[in-house]
């Protein structure tokens, strides 16, 4: 028999070890540390319970999206990349290994993300960052506990980072201490799963090898010779063991029945309460750190209530919903808006849920998508039952106090339309097109987190004379900053406003654009009477942004242009802060959406 003494408080989080003879990043002591992870998965009963369930419920009926009626063709396209297959295992990915990876492939030609396959992200490992602090490949083999100096690690780059026709999309969630990898979010309580492993192998251990025979056969007629006893032992065991005789038996040869073998039992005292304690304990423990609100809603049944109370068990389930299992499906998401940016494909996605509907809660849901998004399901419930803001014929703009609660401000679509048009005239007025004189050097959406750049330590103030008819505060004497609205797209369903503005295609200095334009009363942003082109795009539900695009003046004596490309991508990121252009408000680089339609109120 083995026992095995767990000692809980050795165990600590897993080590991220940058080497220097190695190009990739370890992850555990033996940098194996998925493999740990695969092990309590299988080892332990309660854990690999809490897993499968989180990992259905992440995963529900599959992907799907609320405006797949306005936009067939690219949900069509979407539901060929994530196919139901890949998307389960990526959901088992993140929940078991705390982070996932997709092999993005590309066309032959690059234009477009023509397949998206799960990737076992046990089989990679980062490469060390660059001085930018990005992660620009990982490496992959099949079993890193087997990996040898001599191998040749197949590098594949990171998604962004090459010209290549494959590259690797990482998922994780962000973790205080840690950049390569993310630990799993039920850290904590994987000390309790090897504990229930290490109770229930010494049970089975007890069982198979202990004392305990079931037959006890005494020879009361002498002590044969050490051939005659193994003889016998051996046609009795042939007779009366084995599997379908399973049991154990005790042969005693004695000289004579007062001689004869007597057994007697070693009890344990108050064995049975203490492994009962341990086991009970690993389980709510595990259970914790899974963050599971009520057993119930993963098909365990313990003794804690909610199995007959449905009001409990509801709460519970929203609150799991909410708390655990809707992090995982944005992380998810927005891995996926990425690719579909990439094919300019955009769809509002959401999971179909498996969540009763009885159990969803819809006061906040205004609009049909909204009632989808939040259901996970798709209805066929009329206009009026969907809660939708309008009725027919009419748009909301904004929001309203009427008899003192706040509801959606209903107007005409024909003044609405009337609105944008007044700000269409205004921009087409100020729209302009830059000379031969200036060359693209460099573009990007117009957020503030992505507007660090080369002007302070690219000062060139009067190193050359003169300045073109249209300047800008954001301009330079050799940079001319301007904005385009992007992308250059558009849809049958779009509005007249942004197909203008995209067949326009002309630039805009920040002047013309970071202004409020007068409109009809409560059209503007949260009922005022005033327009923000800059932030607020085509309004409701527009799905386009500002991209900001930097010009430098050709032939000025002082610098290339390939020379101010390299800068401004190689630029080291402890001089941005001292080298930057002016920051824009986060909303100018975000289409609106349900979540960050900021202008209604």
């Amino acid at each position: 028999m083995s026992i095995k003494i767990v000692q809980l408080g050795t165990y600590t989080s897993p080590k991220v070890k940058e080497e220097k003879n190695k190009d990739y990043v370890s992850y555990g002591d033996d940098n194996n540390y998925f493999q740990y992870l695969i092990d309590r998965y299988n080892g332990s009963p309660t854990n690999n319970a809490a897993i499968n369930g989180i990992s259905q419920l992440i995963f529900g009926e599959g992907l799907d999206a609320s405006d797949s009626n306005k936009n067939p063709d690219g949900y069509a396209k979407m539901k060929g990349l994530f196919r139901n297959d890949c998307v389960q295992k990526l959901a088992s990915d993140l929940k078991l290994m705390g982070q996932c990876s997709m092999q993005v492939i590309y066309s032959k030609d690059r234009s477009q993300i023509v397949q998206v396959e799960h990737f076992p992200v046990e089989t990679l490992r980062a490469e060390k960052c660059n001085e930018d602090g990005d992660i620009e490949a990982y490496f992959y083999h099949s079993n890193w506990s087997k990996v040898k100096p001599q191998d040749n690690l197949k590098r594949i780059p990171a998604f962004g980072f090459s010209n290549e026709g494959i590259e690797i999309l990482y998922v994780k969630p962000y973790k205080t201490g840690y950049y390569y990898y993310s630990p799993v979010d039920y850290q904590g309580g994987l000390q309790y799963s090897e504990l229930e492993e290490e109770i229930a192998n010494y049970h089975l251990n007890n069982i198979m090898n202990g004392l305990a025979p079931s037959m006890l056969i005494n020879f009361n007629n002498g002590v044969p010779t050490e051939e005659e006893r193994q003889m016998i032992e051996s046609r009795i065991k042939d007779k009366f063991s084995g599997t379908s005789n399973a049991g154990r038996f005790i042969l005693s040869f004695n000289d004579n029945n007062d001689q004869s073998a007597s057994i007697e039992p070693v009890q344990l005292s108050d064995a049975h309460n203490q492994y009962q304690f341990l086991s009970d304990e690993s389980m709510r423990k595990i259970m914790v750190s899974h963050r599971i609100v009520s057993p119930m809603l993963l098909g365990i049944k313990d003794q804690t209530g909610l199995g007959n109370n449905a009001e409990e068990l509801k709460t519970a389930s929203n609150l799991m919903d909410n708390t655990v299992i809707r992090p995982f499906q944005n992380l998810l998401i927005d891995a996926f808006d990425k690719i579909l940016a990439f094919n300019d494909i955009s769809l509002r996605l959401y999971f179909k849920t498996l969540q009763p509907i009885e159990f969803t809660e819809l006061d906040n849901a205004m609009t049909k998508e909204q009632v989808e998004e939040e259901t996970g399901q798709k209805l066929s419930l009329s206009e009026q039952e969907l809660k939708e803001p309008c009725w027919e014929g009419y748009e909301m703009i904004g929001w309203k106090t009427k008899d003192g609660k706040k509801v959606p401000n209903c107007v005409p679509v024909e003044a609405a339309e009337e609105m944008r048009k007044s700000v269409l005239e205004a921009l087409e007025s100020v729209g302009e097109e830059l000379s031969e004189e200036y060359v693209l050097v460099d573009e990007r959406p117009a957020d503030h987190e992505r507007d660090a750049h080369i002007e302070g330590i690219m000062n060139f103030a009067n190193v050359i004379k003169g300045t073109p008819s249209k300047s800008s505060e954001q301009d330079t004497s050799l940079f001319k900053v301007r904005y385009q609205y992007a992308p250059l797209s558009v849809s049958e369903n779009s509005r007249d406003f942004c197909k203008k503005m995209v067949k326009a295609q002309k630039l805009y200095r920040v002047e013309d654009l970071n202004k409020e334009l007068s409109v009809n009363e409560g059209f503007g942003e949260g009922g005022s009477n005033s327009y923000n082109p800059f932030l607020f795009k085509g309004g409701v539900n527009c799905k386009h942004f500002w991209m900001r695009k930097i010009y430098m003046r050709k032939n000025n004596r002082k610098i290339s242009v390939n020379e101010a490309r390299k800068m401004i991508n190689n630029l080291d990121p402890s001089e941005r802060k001292d080298a930057r252009f002016e920051e824009n408000d986060k909303r100018v680089a975000q289409i609106a959406g349900e979540n960050n339609n900021y202008w209604r109120a």
